[in-house]
């Protein structure tokens, strides 16, 4: 097949589980497919009238880079007002917030807030009711999973005691029964999120846009997307009438505690809906929340006597979701975070055996998110159990210290600190795993996060020291990361991963070569293209 895109570069790593025997620097692409992998001396054979050639001379081509674990719409809403990510301390925390205060018109909002930011004192809506101007105030936590709302927000709500949840959910009250204005989890927050004005849809179209260029131009060519709803539907649609969508992108609508058969058949419904780039493609699902705000699920109590409680008041019922889409074929992909959560979900993917048939538990793939603190025995379970693990290194490195004194590790204690996001000893185990960032939970930049992988500390800041440096990858395991695993972890290692001909053509091209760079200077250096469907999607202009 006459090509129509031949790209030179120096340096090509295929990923390709076939070796080549001469340097690869030249690939051929037809119809956004890989036809021919070579030589500079090939590539003139291959070219005809009409090809086009890119010649990224110096640069190092790769598979794509795919985020295994995004929340682009989502992170819409959670990304309004302040960004708190940055503030250390609570001072710093009522600073930013009384200066937003003073432009925000109806509402006051931050997201990012670090508990760490507080030190021994308790979250309370207290902080909030003097910055904020008398204007209802809703403030959303790092992790996702929790909120504070002002005195005036839980007024407005009309919020004024404890609830019951059909998730492990919390308005969280003092002794009195009257709320702190802590809220855990989506069911708690959603009590004064809708009370909130909502955006206009060419707004958030517009935002969406934005932010997914900005993927684009960091090295990304696809993500998972771990929510989906009817708005994701039309937002991306939008997009693709207006040749906006510069990613692949792969979405997991969530499967939530208190649903039943009936529900999960609608789900069910909605996988291989999409479009040219976008598809809905497995279902998400939550057995705990996080260790920061006393919500993960844990063999033993925390510091506080917390997060002994799984998502699903009643676990069976999670265990028979899974089951009822394993049956089906359908991929799920669990939010586990404790030791016990990861106990369960694996016991409930071990529990398939004989009820799946053999074919169709072989072809789809079950995954299991976050796996932040785990003992031997289950990293041991996981390759018997055919599940993949998907991880964000910069979870470790950006919110926990190697000395423990932070709030994560703290709570856990020494012990299961030092269990600390296992990603070594999982790829040891000969275990697929999937690498990304939980944006907007943590930064989406993958050059940072793969150096971060190796480097377990934040990197640009050697004066760090490592956490649980054992657990650090090698250079090409966070290549791999986003790339030969992030195909395996989507199912889609037939057709992606890999610089291989009959795959999809998507590649990152980088200034420096991933695999020979040290991570601190990999971390700071330029992403200078990216390609999709053998289709440029971001050049960066190297004249200027």
């Amino acid at each position: 097949m006459t090509p129509d895109l031949i790209v030179l570069a120096d340096t090509i790593h295929t990923l390709d589980e076939h070796p080549h025997h001469e340097p690869v620097q030249a690939v051929a692409v037809s119809h956004g497919t890989v036809t021919a992998v070579g030589s500079r001396a090939d590539a003139q054979a291959w070219r005809q009238a009409g090809t086009r050639m890119v010649d990224l001379g110096s640069a190092t081509l790769t598979p794509g880079l795919v985020d295994c674990h995004i929340h682009p719409v989502f992170g819409l809403d959670l990304t309004v007002g302040v960004d708190l990510s940055g503030a250390s301390t609570l001072e710093e925390v009522r600073s930013l917030l009384r200066a937003q205060a003073a432009h925000d018109d109806d509402w006051l909002r931050g997201w990012g807030l670090n508990p760490n930011a507080f030190g021994t004192e308790p979250l309370h809506r207290n902080m909030l009711d003097d910055v904020s101007g008398g204007k209802p105030a809703l403030i959303r936590l790092f992790d996702g999973h929790s909120a504070v709302a002002n005195s005036r927000a839980l007024e407005v709500a009309g919020v004024h005691g404890r609830y019951g949840f059909e998730q492990a959910s919390e308005v969280v009250c003092d002794p009195d029964g009257i709320p702190t204005g802590l809220l855990l989890e989506a069911a708690a927050m959603e009590l004064v999120q809708r009370h909130i004005p909502q955006e206009s849809f060419s707004r958030r179209k517009a935002r969406l846009a934005g932010l997914l260029r900005d993927f684009a131009r960091s090295g990304l060519t696809g993500g998972h997307i771990m929510d989906h709803s009817e708005e994701s539907s039309a937002l991306f649609h939008a997009l693709e009438a207006d040749c906006d969508l510069p990613l692949r992108l792969r979405s997991a609508p969530w499967c939530m505690p208190g649903t039943g058969e009936d529900d999960w058949k609608e789900l069910a419904r909605t996988l291989g809906k999409g479009g040219r780039r976008w598809s809905v493609e497995a279902i998400k699902l939550f057995v705990d929340g996080t260790v920061d705000n006393g919500t993960a699920w844990l063999y033993e109590p925390d510091l506080y006597g917390e997060s002994t409680v799984p998502f699903w008041p009643r676990p069976e019922e999670y265990t028979a979701a899974v089951r009822y889409f394993a049956t089906r074929g359908i991929p799920t992909a669990t939010h586990a975070i404790g030791d016990a959560g990861v106990h369960h979900v694996l016991e409930a993917l071990e529990s398939l055996r004989g009820v799946v048939p053999s074919d169709v538990l072989r072809r789809t793939v079950h995954r299991i998110e976050h796996l932040e603190t785990v003992p031997d025995e289950l990293v041991a379970r996981f390759k018997d159990a055919g599940v993949v693990a998907s991880m964000q290194p910069s979870h470790c490195t950006h919110y926990s210290l190697a000395d423990h004194s932070d709030n994560w590790s703290t709570r856990l204690g020494p012990v299961r600190a030092d269990r600390a996001w296992r990603c070594r000893d999982l790829r040891e185990a000969g275990i697929v795993l999937g690498i990304g960032s939980d944006w907007p939970i943590a930064p989406f930049q993958p050059l940072p996060i793969m150096a971060d992988a190796r480097l377990r500390r934040r990197s640009g800041h050697p004066e760090q020291d490592p956490i649980a440096p054992a657990q650090a990858l090698t250079a090409l395991q966070a290549l791999e990361g986003y790339t030969s695993h992030a195909a395996k972890a989507a199912g889609l290692w037939d057709v992606s991963g890999s610089i291989s001909a009959g795959k999809r053509a998507d590649f990152t091209a980088f200034e420096l070569d991933p695999l020979t760079a040290a991570p601190d200077e990999l971390a700071a250096s330029s992403v200078l293209g990216t390609f999709v469907d053998g289709e440029i999607q971001f050049m960066l202009d190297r004249t200027a």
